[in-house]
């Protein structure tokens, strides 16, 4: 592996174990993850929205 790809990967570790970290100790949930799917969705499908598409996610 290059220099360059071990960066990538130890980076992508890190963030990893700090989403679990986050995760187990309530930063970070359902609601949130709702939201940003929803975000995501509106942001890739927009055209969707004018045409009366509801993008929201709900549990």
């Amino acid at each position: 592996m290059s220099a360059r790809w071990v960066k990538i990967l130890i980076l992508t570790v890190y963030l990893i174990i700090g989403g679990v970290i986050a995760w187990d100790h309530g930063y970070l949930g359902l609601t949130w993850l709702r939201s940003l799917a929803s975000a995501i969705l509106a942001i890739l499908l927009w055209w969707l929205i004018p045409l009366g598409v509801n993008l929201h996610i709900h549990g």
